[in-house]
Formats: structure tokens, sequence, C-alpha cells
């Protein structure tokens, strides 16, 4: 418990850094959505078997043959997601060693009185959890909302009524959990280091 309130106070501490590692994953995850949702669209509009909404479907872009039943992200799509991902995890890892340099000091003072290794890595972990959370999970409602309302711009009402939104809420709460292990996985390097840093090597290098 007392480890969450000094994540707690250190995130608002450092809150606009703390912002910009949310923002990029926020970006990712709202792109990784987007595509999901515009796949549940689409798969949707399919299981109509409505002509109207197949041509409509292949008006979009859409390479659907006579017999396909079922709509995929594309492999350009697949490699922008995969970009997308690694370079917001890229980010995090980076933000996250930054802020290792600027705690040299707090980590020292913690060790020396007595905080174990697996205490800061418990501490650096509670941060990176809580700041994924709160970016996958602002992020995938965002793609979510801007896909349907592409959809509702491009195909009308028809869009909306045709999808599932049980798997809506799947490709939330998938989007939302890579958001999450993207993050724990960026966090981890740094807090590794954190964690092994001698007490008397963290106060000399912050004088």
């Amino acid at each position: 418990m007392k480890s969450v309130e000094i994540a707690l106070k250190s995130i608002k501490v450092r809150f606009f850094r703390s912002l910009i590692t949310t923002m990029s994953l926020v970006l990712a995850v709202s792109f990784l959505s987007f595509v999901g949702v515009n796949n549940d669209i689409a798969n949707g509009m399919l299981a109509k078997k409505d002509p109207e909404l197949r041509r409509l479907l292949i008006q979009s872009g859409y390479d659907l043959g006579p017999q396909d039943t079922t709509v995929g992200s594309s492999s350009k799509q697949r490699w922008l997601v995969i970009l997308s991902l690694l370079v917001c995890v890229v980010g995090i890892v980076n933000a996250q060693l930054m802020a290792v340099t600027e705690r040299f000091r707090e980590i020292g003072t913690m060790k020396c009185l007595g905080a174990l290794d697996r205490f800061i890595l418990r501490l650096f972990i509670l941060e990176a959890g809580m700041q994924g959370l709160a970016g996958a999970g602002t992020g995938a409602l965002l793609g979510a909302i801007f896909s349907l309302l592409s959809g509702w711009l491009r195909f009308g009402t028809e869009a909306l009524a045709a999808v599932s939104w049980s798997n809506l809420v799947g490709s939330i709460g998938i989007a939302t959990g890579v958001g999450c292990l993207l993050s724990l996985l960026g966090v981890f390097y740094p807090a590794l280091v954190a964690a092994r840093m001698q007490p008397v090597e963290a106060m000399r290098v912050e004088q």
C-alpha cells in the first residue's frame, strides 16, 4: 500500500513527464483500436449479406471477393500498427531511463533507509502500470470513437446498426491490454537499473 502511495505521488510530482509518456501510449493504442473497430464494422456489414453494403465496402477500398465473408487487417495496416507500437515502447524506455537519472538521489535515499531492490522495482512497475492503464484505456476509447464516427460518415447509420457490440468491446479490451503490456515491457529495463543501483553510487552521481 505504501508503494502505491509513493507511485501516485511520483506521478503527480512529474506530471508533465508522465503526461508525455502517457500520450505516446494513447496515440499508439488509439491506432490499434481504430483498426480493430474498423474491421468489426466491416465484418458486421458483411454479416448482413446485403449486396448494397458489400458494394459500399468495395467502394471504400476493401478487397473483397465474391465468397469473402470476413474482413481482416491488410499487411500495410499490420505493419503500421507494429511500427507505432515499437516506437511507443522505445519512447517509454527512453522516458523511464531519464526518470531514473532524475531520481538518483531519491532512489539512493530510499535504499539508505532500508528499501530493498524489489521495493524499487515494484515502485517503477506500479507507476508504469498506472500510466499504462490510463493511457491505454483512453487511447482504446478514442480509437473506437473515431472509428465509429468514420464508419458513420462513410457508410451511414447502417454501419452502426450492423456492428457487433460484443466484438467492439473485445477490440477495445485487446487494445487496452496491449497498451498496458507495452507500458510494463517498456519500464522493465529502467526499473532493473534503478533497483540494482548502489546507494552510495546514486548519492554521488546526483551531487
